[in-house]
């Protein structure tokens, strides 16, 4: 399924009917609220977006960067790339060679991510920065809560295609700093700083070795959609509590934002999986911990509240630190807020998982229990 963020849907309706987005807002909340609530606001925004006559998505044309979501098939698209990236070569499980490259490539709307596997790895290697590039046929995953378009090879790169042109690339805007007491479901590039007053247990997931989809087990082995019987490779996640003094919020880190939560690598990681007695040493020594988090919001419908997806963090340096003294002392914030209770929920017969995170692609995990869930879903790592 396509999913369209809530901003982006307010911003196209805002385009095509000149409405405020406090209009567009109140739009939302009445849908709900004549739905009883059992429908998130993006899904309430799509509904108001359909009853307006207005398109979300653009079928068969091409795409501006800023128009291309997750789970798009066929995409074609053209910008400039703005870094460029030297491709690996792996082994999989089935002891056979595999290529992987990225590039960033940008227009006048946004900057994307291109991942190319195989025969479109050692094409890559033929471009260069500030070339522009028409890509076909590509797919979009999310990955740490960013787009990307992969090529397999199926997919197509043209090189400075003639006649093309792109405008000034947009540039990426920096984070802006939030306090958690005023943070709201659907906010991307956020960054909140603060201290870990709760850390749950590190949750391991099979995933496919060759393209990172979440397995599923049989009665004879593991199985991936695309690749069928495979041996599988491994991702995690980890929740933990975070509070600013204004309030808390649940953080969810998927693979490699736990390495660099963590300062750990992918093996010492997953070493924790075979002895997770040894990971009781890690929370204890996280909690007090400040670090600089960014990120976006989602609601958790199963939870009901707003959590926070990390797609990048930082331990929190001297200054971060004076910064949160000086607040504290102003008054700005309050006493820290005691960490919110576990819910106790019945865990989920059937548990459903979506692309996920393989040790050379990133991955994913769409799911919660009563205690130390994983939520927020869609969220794979990078290479």
């Amino acid at each position: 399924m396509i999913r369209v963020p809530l901003q982006d849907i307010v911003d196209r309706i805002r385009e095509k009917t000149g409405l405020s987005e406090y209009e567009i807002m109140q739009k939302v909340d009445d849908k709900q609220k004549q739905l009883s609530g059992l429908i998130s606001k993006d899904g309430a925004a799509h509904i108001i977006a359909n009853e307006l006559g207005i398109k979300l998505i653009e079928h068969g044309a091409r795409l501006k960067i800023k128009s291309i979501y997750p789970e798009m098939r066929s995409v074609e698209t053209i910008g400039r790339v703005t870094s460029i990236f030297e491709p690996r070569e792996f082994v999989r499980q089935d002891n056979t060679p595999g290529k992987v490259a990225s590039m960033t490539i940008g227009d006048e709307t946004g900057q994307i991510r291109v991942v190319g596997w195989g025969s479109n790895a050692d094409r890559m290697r033929s471009i260069k920065s500030g070339d522009i590039v028409k890509i076909i046929s590509g797919y979009v995953r999310e990955n740490r809560s960013f787009k990307e378009i992969h090529l397999n090879d199926n997919a197509q790169i043209v090189i400075n295609p003639e006649g093309e042109i792109v405008g000034e690339v947009k540039q990426r805007e920096k984070a802006a700093r939030k306090k958690v007491n005023l943070l709201a479901e659907g906010e991307e590039n956020i960054e909140i700083l603060g201290t870990v007053i709760q850390v749950f247990d590190i949750k391991f997931f099979e995933v496919c070795p060759n393209c990172g989809k979440r397995l599923r087990h049989d009665t004879d082995g593991w199985y991936c959609g695309v690749h069928k019987k495979v041996e599988p490779a491994y991702s995690c996640v980890l929740n933990l509590v975070f509070d600013d003094g204004t309030g808390n919020i649940r953080v969810v880190f998927f693979r490699n934002q736990v390495e660099r939560l963590l300062a750990k690598n992918s093996e010492q990681v997953l070493a924790y999986r075979a002895n997770p007695e040894l990971f009781e040493e890690v929370k204890s020594a996280l909690l007090g911990e400040m670090f600089r988090i960014v990120g976006k919001t989602k609601r958790n419908d199963f939870f009901d509240r707003v959590e926070f997806t990390a797609q990048l963090v930082f331990p929190a340096n001297v200054a971060d630190v004076a910064e949160a003294t000086e607040a504290a002392a102003s008054g700005e914030e309050s006493a820290p807020s005691q960490p919110p209770a576990i819910e106790q929920r019945p865990t989920p017969e059937k548990i459903e998982f979506s692309d996920a995170s393989s040790i050379k692609e990133g991955g994913n995990s769409d799911s919660s229990n009563s205690d130390d869930h994983w939520s927020l879903d869609n969220q794979p790592q990078s290479i």
